[in-house]
């Protein structure tokens, strides 16, 4: 009888390890796989886990061409689905709360290449420091 015990107490510790040891192996594949895609692609989502592409869907924009886009569009989208979705007005905190991220997301991508195309333009330009002269 013993040894029925011991069998099942292994058998059970086994599968309890197996089973853990899968789901493991499961997260650690997903975040490898998340690791290559930012390094490769870029940042892909922010902090808050949108897209770019899911950002323009929201406040239906055209996504950022090569740094170009009307913010001045972004925020006008931004302030009418904003102010449609306000709770006092039997609106949705959760829809305001993604419009904002949204609106955030794109403001980041449009900072990130203005970003860049002043980095290009420096390096194409050469640098040339402001020198100040005490008289």
């Amino acid at each position: 009888m013993a040894h029925r015990l011991v069998t099942q107490v292994i058998v059970t510790g086994a599968r309890v390890f197996g089973r853990a040891f899968a789901e493991a192996y499961k997260q650690a594949q997903a975040s490898g796989k998340y690791a290559a895609q930012k390094k490769n692609g870029g940042s892909a989502f922010s902090s808050s886990g949108l897209s770019l592409d899911e950002a323009c869907k929201i406040l239906n924009v055209k996504p950022p061409g090569a740094g170009e886009t009307s913010l001045e569009h972004v925020m006008e989208r931004f302030k009418k689905l904003f102010d449609i979705n306000d709770p006092k007005q039997g609106g949705s905190f959760y829809l305001q709360s993604k419009i904002l991220r949204a609106r955030e997301r794109i403001e980041m991508e449009v900072r990130e290449a203005e970003r860049k195309a002043a980095m290009e333009k420096e390096l194409r330009e050469g640098w040339n420091p402001k020198v100040y002269k005490d008289r």
